[in-house]
């Protein structure tokens, strides 16, 4: 790639991106100042038992849906994938974050319930984002082979950036450390109108990192679907065919890996990943206090048991705890 094209692409990334975060931290100011359906509709309970709202969620995807369609230089064929993308896997999370009931997670989940007639919310949302990630792809252009990695990498990436979403600012952190792998592979690999693509959902996201953060708010599945399908489009619009066969079978081995292994607590054991998941963040609430020994326990009834719950509701210093229906509870 020359100087001038990188300049040209540095710049176009600037101005999607400074465009993104205006427009996200507008739309969020607008939805929570009168949130569609009313505040209880968008409320879930966080890790900590405290609220927090889902319109961080629809606020980011439509900034970064608006950043696209209105910021120049982007490639039509780009610019049209990176619409639909955040459309449709933003609309079928938003679906499944207002419909769902959270009873059933995860492929094993959604599917087995599936085989046995049940159609759950998370099932149509797996089935539209599967559509969203072909129709992008075949928006895109290219080969057949070429439209099946897209949109592999599309669904795929949309998918796997929800599974982050359990704690404060995890999405948002991962989808801005693989934007900067895909800026520097793409300029690597020489391709520079296409160096610009992940600015929008970065900017989008990043502009709305503290109200994450402060759990204030999350992404829920509207945002980190959203986000996860436009960077999967990024990487289709910006990477080699190799590069980007390579990418969707990590993704495919992290998805696999995430129905038998907790993300959470691979992460927790993981020093550096640990202190990369707490940047910014909130400490961590308090372990609940030992049990008394048996000769100074306290009478019964006192509320606290040695499962470390209190008063029938779980501990909310557990580093993992089980997730509650998604009506009642987030995953942050």
């Amino acid at each position: 790639m020359s100087r001038r094209a990188a300049r040209r692409g540095s710049a176009a990334a600037i101005v999607r991106a400074g465009l993104a975060a205006g427009a996200a931290r507008a739309s969020y100011a607008a939805l929570t100042r009168r949130p569609p359906g009313g505040a209880a509709t968008w409320t879930r309970t966080n890790h900590r038992g405290e609220p927090v709202t889902l319109l961080e969620g629809p606020a980011v995807a439509a900034a970064a849906l608006t950043a696209v369609a209105l910021s120049p230089g982007m490639e039509p064929r780009a610019r049209a994938a990176l619409v639909a993308a955040a459309i449709g896997a933003g609309g079928f999370g938003g679906y499944d974050d207002l419909a769902g009931s959270g009873d059933r997670r995860g492929f094993r989940g959604h599917l087995g319930a599936l085989a046995r007639g049940d159609v759950t919310t998370g099932a149509v949302k797996i089935g539209g984002i599967g559509a969203t990630g072909l129709t992008a792809a075949a928006l895109l252009g290219g080969s057949p082979v070429d439209v099946a990695v897209n949109a592999g990498l599309t669904a795929g990436a949309a998918n796997l950036l929800n599974l982050f979403d359990l704690r404060p600012g995890r999405a948002i952190k991962v989808a801005m450390l693989a934007g900067a792998l895909l800026a520097v592979g793409t300029r690597a690999g020489g391709r520079p109108a296409a160096v610009s693509t992940a600015a929008a959902p970065a900017g989008a996201a990043l502009a709305l990192l503290p109200e994450d953060l402060g759990e204030r708010a999350m992404l829920g599945d509207a945002g980190a679907n959203a986000l996860g399908a436009m960077l999967g489009i990024a990487a289709a619009a910006s990477l080699g065919r190799p590069a980007r066969i390579a990418v969707l079978a990590a993704i495919t081995g992290l998805t696999a890996a995430s129905e038998v292994v907790s993300f959470t607590k691979v992460i927790e054991r993981t020093p550096p990943l640990r202190w990369l998941d707490m940047l910014g963040r909130r400490p961590a609430a308090p372990a609940p206090a030992a049990p008394a020994p048996a000769a100074a326990a306290e009478p019964a009834g006192d509320g606290v048991d040695g499962e470390g719950f209190v008063a029938g509701v779980p501990s909310l210093g557990e580093a993992d705890p089980e997730p509650a229906p998604r009506a009642a509870t987030s995953g942050q």
